[in-house]
């Protein structure tokens, strides 16, 4: 599908539903929506959103685990002219409070307890103290989030300080279709979509500005890249507040496909839902999927036979995960990908056509649109192929800004281009792999991580002067924090107890793995060296040899 087709995802979704109704949109292992369901639900949110009082352009959040409502919200959200924030599930407290505030939240769509340990409900509570005073659920006044004016809870019971579901739907039928189709029809594909926020080099995370043209051409070019049609089963394992959710379902939703997924990864129901489905494109991108799946007691058994293209991204996965996979799935087309959040997911990933090496050992080349610049840290100039270089990307995918943040905007947005803080090289046939970051980054499991972020955390540790925070390999995760410490003169602490003034105030992705104290820095002229921190624990640790 071309790019003259709808470019908002209200309107892509009421074409979809009238070229596709009853097909399959949504298939999760005990659920399923075809497109005349998921248009309807969609529908029935947007109409909450309107009677809300929410207006064209302000944004709301979306605080929920992968599920269908989280998809459906999505595009009520959008159909309505306002802004879809998805929230990571995995924030503690303070993280959500930091989001809630910086995005200029209005409303907020959750849900209570999940599971033993999940439980949203005492987490916005933590978040927003005041909530507990709140009178009129329909109109917060809150001192942490200004211009919080309700929260949504999905499932009952629901605290009498929030909105319930079904009395926002309930609200939403005083809006009638002609109402939400003039809606629909005035948001502008430039206008944005979705705020996704991403970790940085800050302490806090930045909200990327992506709007409806950028994610859905960059998810058709994909789409393309794929070969991928109507009668493509597209399974992602990935949460749906991440780009690597939301890139693969917006492309074969726009085809009429469907879109597979689960609301928690557990090897084993995935892998009985690739073979029951029959899963034709499979997108787990990350390594610790790749790990669980190739070692559950049931891979072997699982048909795989019609799975025809799989986003593995060898090139950057250890050796014997590549040849343990391609053993297996030989009819499988393996594909290496590059991207972001900023790029609305995929700027680079291997033709279908490429040579296997190329497909497992490298990151493809530029979808369309794209452009990839390779430059020199010290003269800006572009590297040769072979050498490495900070990867510099333009194209339609590419964010509009961060939100509320024009001095980080103007870091990485000039003259056109977006510079990633990505390191990469070039081979000579054009295929880039992705060789690290320039910035002050971990990638835990495929998530971003900001070592400020738990610097700055570690730091309200009573015994803690400064902490420094590195990325150490990790045989499941790729990388893990590790934290070096120089406590207050006469303090005490240790690693435990440093350890567990994380846990429950930080992800638990980003929680630290090992603390080390330090009397004294490595420094250069100015600043702490913190390679020669990371070699020493790799060394320390019997990790290996440091990149």
């Amino acid at each position: 599908m071309s790019d003259t087709g709808e470019l908002t995802f209200g309107r892509l979704l009421r074409t979809a539903a009238q070229r596709h109704g009853p097909r399959d949109a949504l298939i999760f292992p005990d659920k399923r929506l075809d497109y005349t369901t998921l248009e309807a639900r969609a529908r029935g949110w947007a109409r909450a959103v309107i009677a809300m009082g929410i207006q064209p352009g302000q944004n709301v959040g979306i605080l929920l685990t992968t599920r269908s409502e989280f998809v459906e919200l999505l595009f009520g959200i959008t159909m309505a002219g306002a802004i879809a924030v998805p929230v990571n599930a995995r924030y503690q407290a303070h993280e959500l409070a930091f989001l809630i505030r910086d995005a200029d939240l209005v409303a907020l769509f959750t849900t209570g307890r999940v599971a033993d340990s999940l439980d949203f409900g005492e987490r916005l509570g933590a978040a927003l103290p005041s909530l507990a005073d709140a009178t009129d659920p329909a109109a917060l006044t809150l001192a942490e989030a200004p211009l919080l004016r309700s929260i949504v809870c999905l499932d009952p019971p629901c605290a009498a300080n929030l909105v319930s579901g079904e009395a926002a739907i309930a609200r939403g039928g005083s809006i009638d279709d002609a109402t939400l189709d003039a809606r629909i029809d005035a948001v502008d594909p430039a206008s944005i979509a979705f705020i996704l926020y991403t970790s940085g080099t800050t302490a806090n995370p930045k909200g990327a500005l992506i709007s409806h043209r950028a994610q859905i051409s960059n998810s058709r070019a994909l789409g393309r890249r794929y070969e991928a049609t109507a009668d493509d089963k597209v399974w992602s394992p990935l949460p749906i507040f991440h780009i690597a959710g939301i890139l693969p379902m917006t492309m074969i939703l726009d085809l009429g496909g469907s879109y597979m997924t689960v609301s928690h990864f557990e090897a084993g129901i995935a892998l009985e839902m690739l073979g029951r489905e029959g899963a034709t494109i499979a997108y787990p991108s990350f390594v610790t999927i790749m790990q669980d799946l190739i070692s559950h007691p049931t891979f072997e058994k699982t048909d795989l036979s019609k799975l025809r293209v799989m986003n593995s991204n060898f090139g950057v996965q250890p050796a014997w995960i590549r040849d343990a996979v391609c053993a297996a799935m030989p009819h499988t087309i393996q594909v290496g990908t590059y991207g972001l959040t900023e790029g609305a997911g995929t700027v680079t990933t291997s033709r279908l056509s490429d040579s296997w090496e190329l497909r497992t050992g490298r990151c493809g080349v530029p979808i369309d649109g794209w452009e990839i610049r390779l430059l020199d840290a010290e003269t800006g100039e572009e590297v040769a192929p072979g050498e490495r270089g900070e990867i510099v990307i333009r194209g339609p995918g590419m964010l509009s800004g961060y939100y509320n943040a024009p001095e980080k905007t103007a870091e990485v947005l000039r003259d056109g281009w977006f510079h990633t803080g990505d390191i990469g090289s070039f081979d000579e046939n054009g295929h880039i792999l992705f060789q690290g970051r320039t910035k002050d980054m971990l990638k835990v499991g495929g998530e971003n991580v900001a070592a400020a972020e738990i610097e700055s955390w570690l730091q309200t540790h009573p015994a803690v002067k400064l902490a420094q925070v590195v990325g150490i390999p990790d045989d499941r995760y790729v990388e893990v924090p590790a934290a070096f410490v120089e406590l207050v003169d006469g303090a005490e602490t240790d690693e435990t107890a440093l350890i567990a003034h994380c846990r429950g105030r930080l992800a638990s992705f980003k929680v630290p793995r090992h603390v080390r104290m330090v009397k004294s820095w490595p420094m250069s002229t100015s600043k702490i060296q913190k390679y020669r921190l990371r070699t020493e624990l790799v060394e320390e640790l019997g990790k290996g040899q440091v990149a």
